[in-house]
Protein backbone atom coordinates (compact mmCIF):
# COMPACT_ATOMS: atom_id res chain seq x y z
CA UNK A 1 0.00 0.00 0.00
CA UNK A 2 2.75 2.46 1.00
CA UNK A 3 4.73 1.68 -2.18
CA UNK A 4 1.74 2.52 -4.39
CA UNK A 5 1.32 5.86 -2.63
CA UNK A 6 5.02 6.68 -3.04
CA UNK A 7 4.85 5.71 -6.71
CA UNK A 8 1.91 8.08 -7.32
CA UNK A 9 3.72 10.93 -5.57
CA UNK A 10 6.88 10.30 -7.63
CA UNK A 11 4.81 10.15 -10.82
CA UNK A 12 3.23 13.53 -10.05
CA UNK A 13 6.59 15.10 -9.15
CA UNK A 14 8.09 13.80 -12.37
CA UNK A 15 5.20 15.22 -14.40
CA UNK A 16 5.56 18.57 -12.62
CA UNK A 17 9.30 18.60 -13.37
CA UNK A 18 8.65 17.99 -17.08
CA UNK A 19 6.06 20.77 -17.24
CA UNK A 20 8.30 23.28 -15.45
CA UNK A 21 11.34 22.47 -17.58
CA UNK A 22 9.33 22.79 -20.81
CA UNK A 23 8.18 26.28 -19.78
CA UNK A 24 11.76 27.24 -18.91
CA UNK A 25 13.13 25.99 -22.24
CA UNK A 26 10.47 27.79 -24.26
CA UNK A 27 10.96 30.97 -22.23
CA UNK A 28 14.60 31.32 -23.22
CA UNK A 29 15.18 33.48 -26.25
CA UNK A 30 17.97 35.46 -27.86
CA UNK A 31 15.60 38.40 -28.36
CA UNK A 32 16.43 41.32 -26.12
CA UNK A 33 19.33 43.55 -25.13
CA UNK A 34 22.83 42.15 -24.70
CA UNK A 35 26.00 43.75 -23.33
CA UNK A 36 29.28 43.20 -25.16
CA UNK A 37 32.74 43.39 -23.63
CA UNK A 38 36.25 43.86 -24.96
CA UNK A 39 38.05 40.49 -25.25
CA UNK A 40 41.25 41.85 -23.65
CA UNK A 41 40.28 44.66 -21.26
CA UNK A 42 36.85 43.20 -20.31
CA UNK A 43 35.42 46.74 -20.48
CA UNK A 44 31.83 47.15 -21.68
CA UNK A 45 31.80 48.08 -25.37
CA UNK A 46 28.18 48.23 -26.43
CA UNK A 47 24.59 47.20 -25.90
CA UNK A 48 23.15 45.20 -28.77
CA UNK A 49 19.44 44.65 -29.35
CA UNK A 50 18.46 41.38 -31.02
CA UNK A 51 15.06 41.33 -32.67
CA UNK A 52 13.11 39.07 -34.99
CA UNK A 53 11.60 40.04 -38.34
CA UNK A 54 9.54 37.31 -40.01
CA UNK A 55 11.59 34.15 -39.34
CA UNK A 56 14.98 35.87 -39.20
CA UNK A 57 16.94 37.44 -36.35
CA UNK A 58 18.83 40.71 -36.59
CA UNK A 59 20.84 42.80 -34.14
CA UNK A 60 21.70 46.48 -33.96
CA UNK A 61 23.89 48.59 -31.71
CA UNK A 62 21.75 50.73 -29.39
CA UNK A 63 24.48 52.01 -27.03
CA UNK A 64 28.19 52.50 -27.68
CA UNK A 65 30.72 52.93 -24.88
CA UNK A 66 33.84 53.13 -27.09
CA UNK A 67 34.97 56.33 -28.75
CA UNK A 68 32.81 59.22 -29.82
CA UNK A 69 29.05 59.02 -29.16
CA UNK A 70 28.45 60.19 -32.76
CA UNK A 71 30.95 57.74 -34.29
CA UNK A 72 30.37 56.44 -37.79
CA UNK A 73 31.44 53.20 -39.41
CA UNK A 74 34.30 54.48 -41.53
CA UNK A 75 35.63 51.03 -42.45
CA UNK A 76 32.26 49.51 -43.34
CA UNK A 77 31.53 48.73 -46.95
CA UNK A 78 28.48 49.27 -49.13
CA UNK A 79 25.39 50.94 -47.74
CA UNK A 80 26.79 50.82 -44.17
CA UNK A 81 29.84 52.94 -44.96
CA UNK A 82 29.86 56.17 -42.93
CA UNK A 83 26.60 55.25 -41.16
CA UNK A 84 26.26 56.02 -37.43
CA UNK A 85 27.40 53.24 -35.09
CA UNK A 86 24.27 53.75 -32.99
CA UNK A 87 21.51 51.99 -34.90
CA UNK A 88 23.94 50.03 -37.10
CA UNK A 89 22.63 46.54 -37.88
CA UNK A 90 25.53 44.18 -37.21
CA UNK A 91 23.80 40.77 -37.30
CA UNK A 92 21.58 39.86 -40.23
CA UNK A 93 19.50 36.95 -41.48
CA UNK A 94 20.07 34.49 -38.64
CA UNK A 95 17.66 31.57 -38.76
CA UNK A 96 16.72 29.33 -35.84
CA UNK A 97 16.96 25.59 -36.32
CA UNK A 98 16.29 23.53 -33.17
CA UNK A 99 18.60 25.09 -30.56
CA UNK A 100 20.93 26.71 -33.11
CA UNK A 101 20.86 30.15 -34.66
CA UNK A 102 22.91 30.33 -37.84
CA UNK A 103 23.02 31.07 -41.55
CA UNK A 104 23.48 34.82 -41.27
CA UNK A 105 26.30 37.29 -40.92
CA UNK A 106 27.91 39.52 -38.32
CA UNK A 107 29.66 42.82 -39.00
CA UNK A 108 32.68 43.95 -37.00
CA UNK A 109 32.31 47.76 -37.09
CA UNK A 110 35.93 48.23 -35.98
CA UNK A 111 37.39 46.44 -39.02
CA UNK A 112 34.44 46.79 -41.40
CA UNK A 113 34.63 43.06 -42.11
CA UNK A 114 31.58 40.78 -42.33
CA UNK A 115 31.71 37.15 -41.20
CA UNK A 116 29.43 34.13 -41.17
CA UNK A 117 27.74 33.87 -37.80
CA UNK A 118 26.47 31.25 -35.39
CA UNK A 119 24.69 32.08 -32.11
CA UNK A 120 24.08 29.74 -29.20
CA UNK A 121 22.11 30.54 -26.08
CA UNK A 122 24.21 29.09 -23.25
CA UNK A 123 21.62 30.00 -20.63
CA UNK A 124 18.99 32.72 -20.30
CA UNK A 125 21.69 35.33 -19.51
CA UNK A 126 24.63 34.27 -21.72
CA UNK A 127 24.86 34.22 -25.51
CA UNK A 128 27.76 32.69 -27.44
CA UNK A 129 28.56 34.45 -30.73
CA UNK A 130 30.87 32.80 -33.23
CA UNK A 131 32.02 34.79 -36.25
CA UNK A 132 34.02 32.94 -38.89
CA UNK A 133 35.21 32.79 -42.48
CA UNK A 134 34.40 29.58 -44.32
CA UNK A 135 34.42 26.99 -41.55
CA UNK A 136 33.51 27.68 -37.94
CA UNK A 137 36.95 26.33 -37.00
CA UNK A 138 38.54 29.55 -38.30
CA UNK A 139 36.96 32.36 -36.35
CA UNK A 140 36.44 34.17 -33.09
CA UNK A 141 34.03 33.62 -30.23
CA UNK A 142 32.55 36.21 -27.90
CA UNK A 143 30.10 35.90 -25.05
CA UNK A 144 27.41 38.53 -24.50
CA UNK A 145 25.51 38.99 -21.27
CA UNK A 146 21.81 39.75 -21.07
CA UNK A 147 21.26 43.36 -20.01
CA UNK A 148 19.52 43.55 -16.66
Amino acid sequence: METTKQFKIMKHLFLLLIIVSSFTAKGQTIIGQWETYDDKTKEKKAVIEIYKTNDFYFAKIIENFVGDKNAICEKCKGNKKNKPIIGLVIIENIKKSDNEYSGGTILDPESGETYSCHLELKDSNKLKIRGFIGFSLFGRTQYWNKKK
